[in-house]
């Protein structure tokens, strides 16, 4: 029989670990053996496929379905078991929402069915608002104490966290979710997943940083100006010897001129923040898009997905670039600063910014063995390469590239909508969109001819009247002229043998048009002697 094991119960001592493989190379192991073993004790094993994601954002977007997908065949089922865990949103009035967007998500990208279940705690505290959802996947309410103390709404969902196939927990806040893991079953069945448990265990974004000994309340500090300071986390992977604090949103840059690094903490408060670790932990920071895969009956580590993972400790980082594979205990040597076996990580001194500013932005190689496919672009590039070709596009009267354009960003748009990180720039997408296809339109009224053309029988004989007033000294008329043709649109460049002119459109394409050129632009500036 599995007994419980309360949150605050220290973690034992790491056992030795046994000679390591990756992760991928645990799943092609166990792929051919997919049968479900039903011990005396009654829980379900699944041999072979006991691993830990923590990811850094990008969960339920399109960056992360191929990490999704493979290592839902690493299950080698059908029809697994998935539950996702409502809890570090629950409290949010779009909660529902986020659920639906999350559900649809993997059904439809990733092909798996999920449960939603709240995750929460009837313990909670009084100063942690309730969650929003008053039905649960359990029904109403509490039905009496369950065998391990708790109602018996809680003791099923943590019975079911302990045997499914897959468990999920995302967006939201770390310390709501902390304080109701920490006070029910929940926190207890997460851990013992980790300790002996089997199948795929994935926190990402706020619930990955509650994986750590020490956590991140974010909204406390970045939102409400709370002092910068740690709550004690789960502690999931002091299971493995490694004393960190996880820090998702790593390389965040929404900031732009000011320093969102770091989940929205930036460097200063970041440099104190680390000081109150003890001498033997680091943090574990997580790159947005990115996943840590932890094989935890192998003890192999993979980093997949765009960026990558940094270890920091007393100011120096350690950057783990997507596509590395190392062992549980070089991880641990690399957190308690000693020199790990060999695991292709890059240092990075004390005070030295890493990798400041590529944000989500700058796709990383490759994870090793991966097929070599380009990996899907987050929304906020997808934004700006449409800017860039629509204006190519329109440059070139290329109405085809120009639909194309517009076209590939509403694809993008519905990809994102399935996310649940809601700074993702969905809004800011279709403005763009509804953007451009107003320049469509205005591109079709007006035609996609050389604007020159139409302008041609106007516009030369004007400068050929400006070069007989310039080689008349009429200066001051043929400024008249030049003024007038400026103000019309017209780009005029003089050489020694002749005038040249272009619109604003052809010199800088993807503008508006210029307006009409007319002929009393010119005659109210004349002088006598340009009759």
């Amino acid at each position: 029989m599995v007994h419980p094991v309360h949150p605050d119960t220290p973690n034992p001592p790491p056992s030795p670990d046994p000679p390591s493989k990756t992760a991928s190379e645990c799943g092609k192991r166990d792929k051919g053996d997919a049968r479900r073993v039903v011990t005396a004790a009654g829980a379900t094993d699944y041999p072979g496929c006991r691993v830990l994601v923590l990811i850094g954002s990008g969960e339920t977007s399109p960056t992360m379905v191929t990490v999704h997908r493979d290592l839902l065949s690493r299950l080698g089922r059908r029809r697994p078991q998935a539950l996702l865990l409502a809890t570090p949103y629950a409290f949010q009035e779009n909660a529902a929402r986020v659920s639906a967007r999350a559900h649809r998500y993997f059904a439809d990208s990733v092909g798996l069915e999920v449960r939603i279940a709240p995750g929460t705690s009837h313990d909670a505290g009084a100063e942690v608002a309730p969650p929003m959802a008053e039905e649960t996947a359990y029904g109403a309410g509490s039905s009496g104490p369950g065998l391990d103390g708790y109602d018996g709404e809680q003791s099923r969902e943590a019975a079911d966290i302990r045997s499914a196939d897959w468990v999920f927990a995302g967006p939201g806040s770390p310390s709501y979710a902390l304080a109701h893991w920490r006070t029910g079953p929940v926190g207890a069945a997460l851990r013992e997943r980790i300790l002996a448990g089997d199948g795929l265990t994935v926190l990402a974004s706020a619930a990955a940083a509650t994986a750590g000994q020490f956590t991140l309340p974010v909204y406390e500090i970045y939102k409400a100006g709370g002092a910068p300071r740690w709550l004690a986390g789960l502690d999931l992977l002091g299971a493995l010897g490694l004393r960190v604090a996880v820090i998702p949103h790593y390389d965040n840059a929404e900031g732009g001129h000011y320093d969102t690094r770091y989940c929205y903490l930036g460097e200063r408060r970041l440099a104190v923040m680390e000081r109150e670790l003890p001498a033997d932990a680091a943090v574990l920071g997580v790159d947005e898009h990115t996943a840590v895969l932890i094989d935890l009956r192998t003890n192999g580590i993979e980093i997949r997905g765009r960026g990558a993972v940094t270890v920091r400790r007393a100011g120096g980082s350690t950057i783990l670039p997507t596509g590395t594979s190392l062992s549980v205990a070089d991880l641990r040597a690399l957190v308690l600063g000693t020199k790990p076996t060999g695991s292709g990580a890059r240092p990075q001194p004390a005070g030295a910014d890493a990798d400041v500013g590529t944000g989500a932005g700058a796709p990383a190689d490759q994870a090793a063995g991966a097929p070599s496919v380009p990996l899907p672009v987050p929304l906020p590039e997808v934004m700006v390469e449409a800017e860039r070709g629509f204006g190519v596009a329109a440059g070139g009267r290329d109405a085809a590239a120009m639909v194309a354009v517009i076209l590939a960003l509403e694809t993008a748009i519905k990809q994102w909508e399935a996310d649940t990180d809601e700074d993702q720039g969905t809004e800011q997408a279709r403005a763009l969109l509804r953007s451009l296809i107003g320049r469509l339109g205005r591109t079709a009224r007006d035609g996609l001819t050389d604007p020159r053309d139409r302008l041609r029988p106007a516009v030369e004989p004007l400068i050929a009247l400006r070069n007989t007033l310039r080689a008349q000294r009429n200066f001051a008329a043929a400024d008249a002229i030049r003024h007038a043709l400026t103000a019309a649109g017209l780009d005029l460049s003089d050489t020694p043998d002749d005038t040249r002119w272009e619109t604003e459109e052809t010199v800088r394409p993807g503008r508006d048009p210029p307006r009409p050129l007319h002929i009393h632009h010119v005659a109210g500036r004349l002088g006598p002697a340009a009759a």
